[in-house]
């Protein structure tokens, strides 16, 4: 049987650069003999996917269910200043019949709404600070677990996504797109806490209290991020960190089974 296919367009999206006054403006010192002399700084980024190689005309053809394409969303600092870094990816929903890897159709034969897409390979380097339904799309926002000096990348955030194994008939023609946005904002003076993840989530939302509202601004509400703040406590910690509460659970059961031996004795 000949299939029919699918088109679809997952190229990288709208490259963000967030220059807010106040929060990423920001102003680096140079000494001089006589004054001090102040140089405004630059917050910029560059998004690509160098393993994302689109057909002519920028749209990957004719793809087929459970297939696998290359995407490797990735940012560099072209800029001036350190930085935080976000990318989110909006993945497509559709009601659609899929099977399981043995043809078997799943939901009991109906039709269910469904991520067309799977990121695949999705590094630890990078956080998930939240997903969002908006509109017929999943939006996954990510922070890079570490600050991005200028001239350095990011580890990619996946490597690659599968088309999901839907029942051939449902989907023939149509174009999906898999939008990319990437943003970065400045890092000193902008992010609280204890580690970066926490300091990046603290700056995301100074960032889009700012911009509620505003025309670009990335698709998150307020609650959506405060709820993100009050979870960066459970992310996590430093191998150190770690090591310390390890020993401190260790110490509290030497003191628990003491008092044990001493109240039977």
């Amino acid at each position: 049987m000949k299939k029919r296919r699918t088109a679809a367009m997952i190229g990288a999206g709208i490259l963000c650069t967030l220059l807010t006054v106040g929060s990423t403006v920001a102003y680096l010192t140079d000494k001089d003999e006589v004054v001090n002399q102040f140089t405004v700084g630059r917050v910029e980024i560059e998004g690509k996917e160098p393993s994302y190689t689109p057909d002519p005309g920028g749209k990957t053809e004719d793809i087929v269910p459970t297939e696998v394409i290359p995407k490797d969303p990735q940012i560099t600092n072209t800029g001036k200043n350190d930085a935080y870094v976000y990318v989110d990816v909006s993945i497509p929903i559709a009601k659609v019949i899929t099977v399981d890897a043995q043809g078997k159709r799943l939901n009991g034969g109906s039709a269910a709404e469904t991520e067309l897409f799977t990121m695949n390979e999705v590094s630890s380097r990078w956080t998930l600070m939240y997903q969002k339904r908006t509109g017929d799309s999943m939006i996954y926002t990510y922070s890079y677990n570490e600050i991005l000096a200028p001239q350095k990348t990011t580890l990619p955030l996946f490597q690659s996504v599968t088309f999901a194994n839907i029942v051939e008939g449902q989907l023939e023609e149509k174009q999906l797109e898999v939008p990319v946005n990437f943003y970065a904002i400045q890092a000193l003076n902008t992010g609280e806490g204890t580690n970066v993840v926490q300091q990046a989530a603290d700056a995301w939302l100074k960032y889009v209290n700012q911009n509620d509202g505003q025309a670009g601004a990335a698709a998150a509400s307020l609650s959506d991020v405060q709820t993100l703040q009050n979870e960066a406590g459970e992310t996590p910690e430093s191998e150190d960190s770690t090591g310390q509460n390890e020993e401190a659970e260790a110490a509290e059961q030497n003191e628990e089974a003491e008092a044990a031996e001493q109240e039977e004795s």
